[in-house]
């Protein structure tokens, strides 16, 4: 009798295990604050292995705040945030993004004094399993045609790819992506969009805050709406055609 308890406790832990990978990142009641300026107010999302998950909303509902909050990169944080069965409300920057994270801020960050080489270089691995430098080039061919090209000689676009494949190359396999399409040609737009989804073919996880909600539609397995720092709805992709007119009032389409 005691083999088969100790045999079903095993299997219980099994499971357990399993439901923990499919969920690589759960937030819980997060309220977030800039000094005295509450952000976010009780947000509740889940992001399963594989999956693509946007954030939509119009500007200032939230949805930046709360990639930041994820990575600790705003003042004050409460609730959980359980990335790859870890609590890390309590963790600083730089082991969080040791658990697998890859930030890309709206920003980019580039390195504008050095080249599309050094800066793909620079980032330390945060996991094993990343990607090569051969094949983040045969990804971007762009990026290995302007290789020796410094930061600020590089388009948009370009700068775009750049600070993607810098992530990709680290091993990061959750990744949370800040407008990557916002003022960029639509030919690079749809390249975008075709590497999105052979990273969740590659089983990458993908949180995506996007305003460009044409491009977010098709490769998306799921949409949270934000407003005022709350998330008002959420949305699976084949629900999408019902509820189109929600999402009109809500993004102002």
């Amino acid at each position: 009798m005691t083999s088969l308890k100790s045999h079903l406790g095993h299997g219980d832990a099994v499971m357990s295990t399993q439901k923990s990978h499919r969920e690589k990142l759960r937030i819980s009641d997060l309220h977030a604050f800039y000094g005295e300026s509450h952000i976010l107010h009780g947000i509740d999302l889940t992001v399963k292995q594989g999956e693509l998950v946007t954030l939509l909303g119009r500007n200032g509902s939230g949805r930046s705040t709360t990639l930041r909050a994820i990575m600790n990169l705003v003042g004050r944080r409460t609730g959980s945030i359980v990335i790859n069965g870890n609590e890390t409300l309590g963790m600083p920057s730089h082991r969080i993004a040791h658990l697998g994270l890859g930030y890309c801020p709206e920003e980019r960050g580039i390195f504008s004094s050095l080249n599309v080489e050094e800066n793909l270089m620079l980032p330390p691995a945060v996991r094993s399993g990343g990607m090569s430098v051969e094949e983040l080039y045969e990804m971007f061919p762009n990026l290995y045609e302007r290789r020796f090209s410094q930061g600020t000689r590089l388009s948009g676009g370009e700068q775009q790819m750049l600070a993607l494949a810098r992530i990709l190359r680290t091993g990061a396999n959750i990744l949370l992506l800040d407008e990557i399409t916002e003022g960029l040609a639509p030919v690079i737009v749809q390249r975008l969009g075709e590497v999105l989804v052979t990273l969740k073919e590659r089983g990458l996880t993908i949180l995506l805050v996007e305003q460009n909600f044409r491009f977010a539609a098709p490769i998306a397995d799921r949409h949270y709406v934000m407003e005022h720092g709350h998330i008002v709805e959420e949305v699976a992709a084949h629900e999408l055609d019902a509820r189109t007119e929600m999402l009109n009032t809500y993004l102002g389409v």
